[in-house]
C-alpha cells in the first residue's frame, strides 16, 4: 500500500505476532526474519491490528486510554510497521 489513511484498515502479516516474553519482562514481536521488541506506544498500536478497525477507529481507541494521541502519530508507526512488512493492509 502505497497511501496510508484515516480509513486504512491494518493487520499483522501471516506468520507474525505480538506476545509477551516473560524471561524479558517485555512484549515482543515475533516474525519469520527476526524478533522486533517495540516500545510502549507501538506495542498499544501492534495490539489493535486486527484487520478489521481502520486507523481512525485505533486512533479512537487509543484516545479513550491515553491524552495527546495524534492520527499523525499512529500513521507514523504504521508505516514504519509497514515498511518492515510486519503488518499489512486489508
Amino acid at each position: 500500500m502505497d497511501t496510508i489513511t484515516a480509513a486504512s484498515v491494518p493487520k499483522l502479516r501471516v506468520g507474525v505476532r505480538l506476545t509477551f516474553d516473560h524471561v524479558r519482562g517485555i512484549p515482543v514481536l515475533l516474525f519469520p526474519e527476526g524478533v522486533l521488541v517495540p516500545n510502549s506506544t507501538a506495542t498499544a498500536v501492534l495490539e489493535l491490528c486486527d484487520g478489521t478497525t481502520p486507523v481512525s477507529g485505533i486512533v479512537t481507541r487509543l484516545s479513550s486510554r491515553y491524552q495527546g494521541v495524534r492520527e499523525s502519530d499512529v500513521l507514523a508507526v504504521l508505516a514504519r510497521f509497514g515498511q518492515r512488512r510486519v503488518i499489512e493492509w486489508t
